[in-house]
């Protein structure tokens, strides 16, 4: 007994030491990019953990760099995210809720040629959507938005697992009293739906605030600074400042820490919901 006690106690003071590396490995960039954007300097690149001066020049620096607007990079991005995750969260939702409730008679082709689509990358279709946009005239804030929402639908699966949960005698107690199928969902639905929602709007609010690769396709031709998401500006600010990548690396490290601020918060306000969605939706496809 007493050995059994001590290997399961050895068990336990290895698993924690390995978590406890890990975990270090993990937070010490973070905490080397926060002070880092704190240091004094003036010669590129930071070679150095700790800063040997710290100021808040790099802060002030980034929002007041006429050649790069910051400011309205923040603007851009944050009206994208916000419209994506309203008009995606809807429509996810919704699909979520007809595929889970409803039957008819294309339902399961439609599940099976969705999962086959999700399996491919969306970055196979850059070129594609780029020359379609370019055919539009929308190579501009509009056609991101666009290509942002126009695949939502597809994030369907974990939503419908969670609707999947809900006994169906709620629905239909509902419609026996005389609701219909609209009512159901908005009066009982979504009001059960709550962690999947927030679930999806989170996704869906993160997947342009840190986007790159699509903004740098449809933006990349504008020209114009003012018009570009935050990941398509800030990868400027160190390529495009006048063939010297390190003018700005200080400026840049400091606009990271900013940009991942509204990201931090959202998380640790809706954490609850967040865990509760993922859980919730993999229990039944």
């Amino acid at each position: 007994m007493k050995s059994y006690a001590a290997q399961r106690r050895l068990s336990l003071i290895f698993r924690y030491a390995l978590l406890t590396i890990l975990s270090i490995l993990w937070i010490l960039p973070i905490v080397w990019i926060v002070l880092a954007s704190f240091s004094y300097n003036d010669t590129g690149f930071v070679s150095t953990f700790w800063p040997e001066k710290f100021t808040l020049q790099n802060y002030i620096g980034i929002f007041t760099n006429p050649q790069y607007p910051f400011a309205n990079w923040i603007i851009n991005t944050l009206i994208i995210s916000i419209a994506s995750a309203i008009i995606s969260t809807f429509i996810t939702i919704s699909v979520a809720y007809v595929l889970s409730r409803l039957r008819f008679k294309l339902r399961k082709p439609f599940l099976q040629i969705a999962l086959v689509l999700g399996m491919f990358p969306g970055f196979m279709a850059m070129i594609a959507l780029y020359y379609i946009l370019k055919g539009l005239n929308m190579l501009n804030l509009g056609g991101l938005l666009l290509v942002y929402v126009g695949g939502s639908g597809l994030g369907f699966y974990v939503a419908k697992g969670f609707f999947d949960t809900i006994p169906r005698a709620i629905d239909e107690a509902a419609e026996i009293d005389g609701a219909t199928k609209w009512q159901v969902f908005w009066n009982i639905g979504l009001p059960l739906s709550k962690p999947m929602i927030v679930y999806t709007a989170l996704t869906a609010f993160i997947g342009p605030w840190v986007d790159f690769i699509f903004s740098g396709i449809i933006l990349s031709t504008s020209g114009n600074a003012k018009t570009y998401t935050i990941a398509y500006g800030l990868y400027n600010m160190v390529h495009n400042s006048k063939g010297n990548s390190t003018t700005y690396f200080a400026q840049f490290i400091a606009g990271c820490v900013i940009i991942a601020i509204p990201i931090t918060i959202l998380f640790i306000f809706m954490q609850r919901f967040y865990v509760n969605g993922i859980t919730a939706g993999a229990d039944k496809g």
